[in-house]
């Protein structure tokens, strides 16, 4: 019985230092050379860089959905989008115009859709403005929040962010500033969220 336990103990402890192991830097996540300044120094942030047009971030959402709904207390989840090309500009600035408004969590899922399964052409601003009306924006509201200052500075200030953290592709995800996780460093879609679990509990042992 004592062997038994004994080696139901040093199984555990094996186990343990599996997991442990299991990331580390090149293998699962990259650190970030200088780590970026997060809004809330209590919280450990988690930042998704993505772009409605991404057929990657169209299949991450379902599970980035999911993982928001049980994200621990002490993480401040954010999205953040790229423009790494021409025709990202106009998602971009959607996306802002949707936060502005408060809307960004009902369009979210249905944009994704509209563009990857509907194979919709939401590439220009009057376009996305008649998407936006079938959630009580009027086309003026839509123009005039797409065109504005706030939404400009927000683009401005995402695309120093993105440059900082050194992401060059999407979808990426943002560890407290530190860390940068993507579908390659974590061989799959499915694993993202495994090695960003990973990653908060090491930020909190800090």
């Amino acid at each position: 019985m004592i062997k038994l336990f004994s080696a139901l103990i040093l199984s555990f402890f094996i186990s343990l230092t599996a997991t442990a192991a299991e990331y580390s830097d090149g293998n699962g996540y990259t650190t970030i050379k200088t780590p970026v300044r997060t809004s809330d120094p209590s919280k450990i942030e988690v930042t998704e860089i993505f772009w409605y047009g991404c057929p990657h971030c169209y299949k991450l959402e379902p599970i980035t959905a999911a993982w928001k709904k049980n994200a621990p207390s002490d993480v401040d989840f954010k999205f953040l989008p790229a423009v790494f090309g021409r025709n990202w500009l106009a998602h971009a600035k959607a996306f802002y115009v949707a936060d502005l408004l408060g809307i960004e969590d009902k369009i979210r899922a249905d944009l994704f859709n509209a563009i990857h399964v509907e194979r919709r052409n939401l590439n220009s601003e009057d376009a996305l403005a008649s998407f936006f009306a079938n959630y009580g924006v009027s086309e003026d509201e839509f123009h005039k929040q797409y065109n504005s200052f706030a939404v400009n500075s927000r683009l401005s200030q995402a695309d120093a962010k993105i440059r900082a953290y050194g992401a060059r592709g999407v979808p990426g995800l943002i560890v407290n500033g530190k860390y940068l996780v993507s579908a390659e460093t974590a061989n799959g879609n499915e694993n993202i969220y495994k090695v960003v679990d990973f990653l908060i509990e090491k930020e909190r042992q800090k």
